[in-house]
């Protein structure tokens, strides 16, 4: 073999062992759902899904744990019966593992009613645990209709920016994207709704996510809400942060009071948007909305209560209403203060934080008894979830067509 065959050789097999090794790494998680029934009907085949899903070293490491909607798949291999229980001391034994095989492979499988998080631990049946433990923690919601592409059903177009050049958040970096949905022709100006977080919350395709775009194609086509531009922007990444580095501007922005990050939104972002696209956008607030979760929903109210006579509408979930840059002042503020036009969709879920910061379900009770107080125009949706978009992310369709009701009859 000649050196440069050998060359070549060495080469070609540098990008065959890589490629093998990351196929060896790829997996299919087992169907849990599925798998609670078939571990008891079919033994011999749960075994064989488990068993090609994780493979022996991981089978006995006693870490295998699968959760699939409101489903929680164990399974381990042990040479002595093995059953899981709630990690807290004394803590109850949540079910035994089932025997598959001659192998030593168990499994167990259970579906749970409610939102529900938990430590847990496998043990031997001489009481030593099996593996480190983990965490349990489940919140599934189905998708509405309205949150699936529909056949028919004219899609919007979304198009990606860069804002590198702040001058009110100066040495911040971040992106962010514009929808508009296919009915717009610049014939009558179109409404308008700002999303914090917003990246993630335009993806149309994501499992969990809001689905935003998505869910705009099915209201608007349905004139469940106006034809409305959707800016979707993330919050400031520092100038010496890497790129996909968790944004260090966001609690500034959005956590503070005061109108500093509105003005952001009036003065930089939204007359750019409408210039690049050539946009017509309706003057009357009642057809400009802001919405977001957790920090962003703060966020979202501070920029209405600023600036009530652009933004008139407020769609917000699991609102960051605690003392952390200022807005547990709100429910007082709500209540001193003559009552603004804004018009509020929010939601919270009763296992939603508490920390040192403060507890989110009270606070956004305290928030809703303000606005019921202070006579707003409002709605809260309270479900038994955990700080996050999931719940939201069922409820959008429901919430918007409340928010934009007015709008469209």
């Amino acid at each position: 073999m000649t050196l440069f065959t050998r060359c070549i050789a060495i080469f070609l097999f540098g990008l065959v062992i890589p490629a093998f090794a990351q196929e060896k790494k790829k997996w299919t998680p087992p169907p849990a759902e599925k798998l609670e029934s078939l571990i008891s009907s079919d033994p011999g085949k749960a075994a064989e899904v488990i068993s090609k899903s994780w493979g022996e070293k991981s089978l006995k490491s006693g870490m295998c744990k699968w959760i699939e909607k409101r489903t929680v798949l164990w399974a381990v291999i042990s040479d002595t019966p093995v059953s899981v229980f709630k990690a807290a001391e004394k803590g109850e034994k949540i079910g035994d593992l089932v025997s598959l095989d001659d192998k030593g492979l168990q499994a167990f499988a259970t579906t749970f009613e409610d939102p529900i998080a938990f430590n847990y631990v496998i043990k031997r049946a001489d009481g030593t645990k099996l593996g480190a433990g983990s965490t349990v923690k489940i919140e599934y919601y189905d998708y509405a209709p309205e949150s699936e592409h529909q056949e028919g059903v004219p899609q919007g177009k979304v198009t990606r920016y860069e804002w590198n050049d702040s001058k009110i958040f100066p040495n911040t970096l971040r992106e962010y994207e514009v929808y508009i949905p296919a009915q717009y022709d610049g014939s009558e100006p179109a409404a308008l709704m700002v999303f914090q977080d917003g990246l993630r919350h335009a993806d149309p395709n994501s499992n969990g996510g809001l689905r935003a775009p998505v869910v705009f194609d099915n209201l608007i086509a349905a004139k469940k809400m106006p034809v409305t531009i959707g800016v979707f922007i993330n919050p400031g990444r520092k100038a010496d942060q890497k790129p996909g580095a968790k944004p260090g501007n966001r609690s500034f922005e959005y956590d503070s009071l005061g109108d500093q990050y509105v003005r952001f939104l009036l003065e930089e972002i939204i007359p750019y948007v409408v210039k690049e696209h050539d946009l017509k956008l309706s003057d009357d607030p009642k057809m400009w909305g802001i919405s977001g979760g957790s920090s962003g929903c703060a966020c979202a109210w501070t920029a209405a209560w600023e600036r009530p006579d652009k933004f008139g509408k407020v769609l917000g979930w699991v609102g960051t209403f605690v003392d952390i840059r200022g807005a547990n002042a709100y429910p007082s503020l709500v209540r001193k203060t003559e009552r603004k036009p804004i018009r509020a969709a929010l939601l919270d879920g009763t296992q939603d934080l508490d920390n040192r910061f403060g507890n989110w379900p009270l606070a956004n009770q305290q928030m809703e008894t303000a606005l019921e107080f202070a006579g707003y125009d409002y709605k809260y949706w309270w479900g038994k979830g955990f700080h996050g978009s999931r719940h939201m992310a069922a409820m959008m369709p429901e919430m918007l067509t409340w928010l934009w009701s007015d709008e469209v009859k």
